[in-house]
C-alpha cells in the first residue's frame, strides 16, 4: 500500500513539474523587439503577453511625466507611425500597402504627442512620421520589447500603453452604431489604455501594467475615457503586460 502511494505522489509532482516546463516554454516562445538603442536613457523592459483575442491590433508605448506631458515614444506600430498600411489599397483586383488616416487607431497616443498633420490630424502621415528608431511591424504573437529613453528620465515617470484592434465589434460598440462617421467604420470597440508609475528612488523587480480608460471612438479628440463597463473581448486581446528596468 505505501509503495502505491509513493508511486502516485510521483506521478504528480512529475506531472506538476511536466506543466511547469509546458508553461515555460509557451512563455519562451515570443518576440524581440529592439528600439532606441542609441538612447542615453535607462533601458526598459516591457513584456507583452498576448490574450486569446489577440489578432493584428496597433499598438503604441510611450512615456510621460506626473503632470501627464509627453516625454517620448519607446515602440509604436508601423503602419500607425508611418500612416502606410499594408492592406491599404486595392490594386488590380488585390490588396496592396497604401496611404491611410485612421484616426481612430490609437487616439490617446497621438493626441498626447501633440503633432498635428496639415490636415488636422493627430496621427502621422508621412509629413509627421515617427522616425525608424522608435517603430517596427507589430509582432504576431507575445513580445519582449527592449528600449531606451532618449534622455535620463525623471525619479517618478508615467509608462502609458493603447492598443486597438480593427473591426472588434460587440453589442454596444457595433458596425451601425455611428453610420456617418467615416474613422468610426474601421473601429469597433475604441483603443485601451494601460499605464503604471515607476518611481526610480523606490524601484520594484517587476511592475504590472492595467487597463485605465480607452481612447474616443473615432479619434476627434484625445481624452481619456474610463468606463470600461461595455468593453468585452477587447479587454482579452492584452493577457499580462510586466515592466521593468534593466539594473
Amino acid at each position: 500500500m505505501k509503495a502505491i502511494i509513493i508511486i502516485i505522489i510521483f506521478i504528480g509532482i512529475t506531472s506538476i513539474e511536466v506543466s511547469g516546463q509546458e508553461k515555460a516554454g509557451k512563455r519562451q516562445n515570443i518576440d524581440t523587439l529592439i528600439t532606441n538603442s542609441g538612447g542615453s536613457g535607462p533601458e526598459i523592459y516591457f513584456e507583452f503577453i498576448r490574450g486569446k483575442k489577440y489578432s493584428h491590433p496597433v499598438i503604441a508605448v510611450w512615456i510621460e511625466d506626473m503632470n501627464e506631458k509627453y516625454i517620448q515614444t519607446l515602440y509604436v506600430s508601423q503602419s500607425i507611425a508611418k500612416g502606410v498600411f499594408e492592406h491599404g489599397q486595392i490594386v488590380k483586383g488585390n490588396w496592396a500597402p497604401g496611404e491611410q488616416r485612421r484616426p481612430a487607431s490609437l487616439p490617446y497616443w497621438a493626441h498626447q504627442r501633440g503633432i498635428k498633420a496639415m490636415d488636422g490630424l493627430y496621427v502621422p502621415d508621412a509629413t509627421t512620421a515617427v522616425p525608424d528608431a522608435y517603430t517596427g511591424a507589430t509582432p504576431l504573437q507575445s513580445f519582449l520589447l527592449k528600449s531606451k529613453s532618449d534622455k535620463q528620465l525623471p525619479t517618478k515617470f508615467r509608462l502609458y500603453f493603447e492598443i486597438n484592434q480593427a473591426f472588434d465589434w460587440n453589442d454596444n460598440w457595433h458596425n451601425n452604431q455611428y453610420p456617418e462617421d467615416e474613422a468610426y467604420k474601421t473601429s469597433g470597440q475604441p483603443s485601451l489604455v494601460y499605464a503604471v508609475t515607476i518611481d526610480t528612488q523606490n524601484p520594484q523587480d517587476e511592475y504590472f501594467m492595467n487597463p485605465i480608460g480607452h481612447g474616443q471612438y473615432s479619434g476627434s479628440d484625445g481624452k481619456l475615457y474610463t468606463d470600461l463597463s461595455k468593453f468585452t473581448t477587447a479587454l482579452q486581446i492584452s493577457g499580462s503586460i510586466k515592466v521593468w528596468l534593466k539594473k
